[in-house]
């Protein structure tokens, strides 16, 4: 694994949730393994679970963990070739990325989509940029098109509640929301779902399909009824458009997840990535209630960043 970007394969993904696991059971377990390493964790935006919890993972590694808030703190910088600087941006990423390249032993980067430069969006291209110039691993902490991180963190509370069942039943479901929301959690989610062999359906307002990149191989609706018939897991995100890109098309306060649309899915456990917009996203009902899993998803963030790092780690 040179990177940690996207999903890669289901072996691979099996032996990073084995690991995330085994971390889970014993955070110590390597605690001497990151000793003398240094992770750089670069945020371009905002961030709580993954800022923390990479930190976190990155200690229980003997690892040094330096937090940058580049939107904040660091330089405006300049990600176009042969761009003549003359105007607001200050630094170029060939000089940042290199001199921060040249500091860690991983940068773990967080950057989000502008949701306006749709080809730039979709190419990755600021995460691309850090890759191409920095030269040493780099980790996701969400990019412009996915969260990895996220996605592992997931896949490891399914596994640990699944009860031994092998072909769950997953839905990803469309919620409201009060602004437009980048894709990359629903993205990462269905490909990671789907590439562990999970029975993925999404559903969603009509206008709301994601890439199909993501979601080949999953039963796509718009019948959000349906779909939750018999769901053993229901993951809610909201997300924009994406043909019509970054738009809001729908605000349809039905979607919101309650009680009363599980009324046919009495096993189901819900999932949400947080910050979660309570009472717009989803009810306190099912927050509060037995059914969330969302306490532990943002615990197994931990575990999951600190599998990454020890895999990138050799």
């Amino acid at each position: 694994m040179e990177h940690f970007i996207k999903f890669e394969s289901k072996a691979l993904g099996q032996e990073l949730l084995d690991l995330a696991a085994a971390y889970k059971a014993n955070p110590s377990l390597h605690a001497e393994k990151g000793k003398g390493k240094r992770v750089g964790c670069i945020f371009l935006n905002p961030s709580l679970r993954t800022r923390v919890s990479t930190q976190i993972a990155a200690q229980q590694l003997g690892m040094e963990a330096i937090v940058l808030n580049m939107d904040k703190e660091g330089w405006a910088l300049e990600m176009q070739e042969g761009a003549i600087m003359n105007k607001g941006t200050v630094e170029h990423i060939k000089d940042a990325a290199g001199v921060l390249g040249s500091y860690f032993d991983i940068l773990a980067l967080r950057a989000f989509p502008s949701l306006t430069q749709k080809e730039e969006d979709v190419a990755d291209f600021v995460l691309h940029q850090f890759i191409k110039n920095c030269k040493i691993p780099v980790v996701s902490l969400e990019s412009a098109i996915r969260h990895p991180l996220q996605s592992l963190a997931d896949q490891l509370t399914i596994q640990e509640s699944a009860k031994g069942k092998k072909n769950p039943k997953v839905v990803l479901t469309w919620a409201p929301h009060i602004k437009a929301i980048p894709h990359a959690v629903a993205n990462s989610f269905a490909e990671w779902s789907l590439g562990m062999g999970h029975d993925l359906t999404i559903c969603h307002p009509a206008g709301y399909e994601l890439d199909s990149e993501f979601t080949k191989g999953s039963t796509i609706t718009n019948d959000q009824s349906e779909a939750l018939q018999d769901a053993d897991f229901v993951y809610v995100k909201n997300w924009s458009a994406f043909n019509e890109y970054g738009k809001i098309l729908c605000t349809d306060e039905r979607w919101m997840l309650t009680e009363a649309h599980l009324k046919n899915a009495p096993e189901a456990k819900v999932m949400h990535c947080l910050p979660v917009r309570r009472n717009v996203e989803l009810s306190d009902e099912i927050l509060d209630g037995p059914r969330s899993l969302v306490q532990q998803q943002a615990l197994n963030r931990i575990y999951a960043a600190q599998a990454v790092l020890s895999k990138l780690l050799k």
